[in-house]
């Protein structure tokens, strides 16, 4: 898994690309929480559920049908969001997915239950290019954490970059298409 703060780089980049009027800066939080979400499955660890078990690290809580479930939820928040249903819906099932996603090209652990609860496998990206981080705040503080930081760095961060870039630079081209 990359690690918990790069999981936010989609929800930043897509909400602030978008810019506010498109996604209300609470339903860009919401999206950051969605897209972060599913790794409270460690919890499962404390709780003796096996790694490879389906409600274990990288199981349901990835797949996408718990990204469409949050983004149901966000549904329901609407009016808290200040967004409409259709938006805050996309939003956060796309933040949410995100995470499964990007697990899915990291180089280790078990893939995530993309496809649960219709399969139980686990599955990688054709190229698992992302580093895997560890899961304890201490490793990520050494030497791999710092390798972990750059890859994610390459590899989330700067695609995020230049998705935000891009869709700023639609936005202002519209604005000014329409203003002229």
């Amino acid at each position: 898994m990359p690690t918990v703060l790069s999981h936010a780089a989609v929800p930043l980049a897509l909400g602030l690309g978008l810019g506010g009027k498109v996604i209300p800066g609470r339903l860009l939080l919401a999206g950051v929480a969605a897209s972060i979400l599913p790794d409270l499955d460690v919890v499962a660890f404390k709780f003796h559920i096996a790694y490879a078990d389906v409600f274990g690290h990288r199981g349901a809580s990835h797949s996408l049908l718990f990204a469409v479930c949050v983004a149901l939820l966000a549904v329901a928040c609407v009016r808290y969001l200040k967004a409409s249903r259709w938006s805050a819906f996309v939003f956060v099932a796309v933040s949410a997915a995100s995470h499964g996603i990007l697990d899915s090209l990291t180089n280790g652990g078990l893939g995530p239950a993309l496809w649960w609860p219709f399969s139980s496998g686990r599955v990688f990206a054709p190229w698992q290019v992302i580093e895997v981080s560890p899961l304890t705040l201490q490793r990520i503080f050494s030497a791999r954490g710092w390798a972990v930081l750059q890859s994610e760095l390459f590899w989330i961060w700067l695609p995020a970059l230049h998705v935000c870039a891009g869709l700023i630079l639609l936005r202002h081209c519209a604005f000014n298409r329409s203003a002229g």
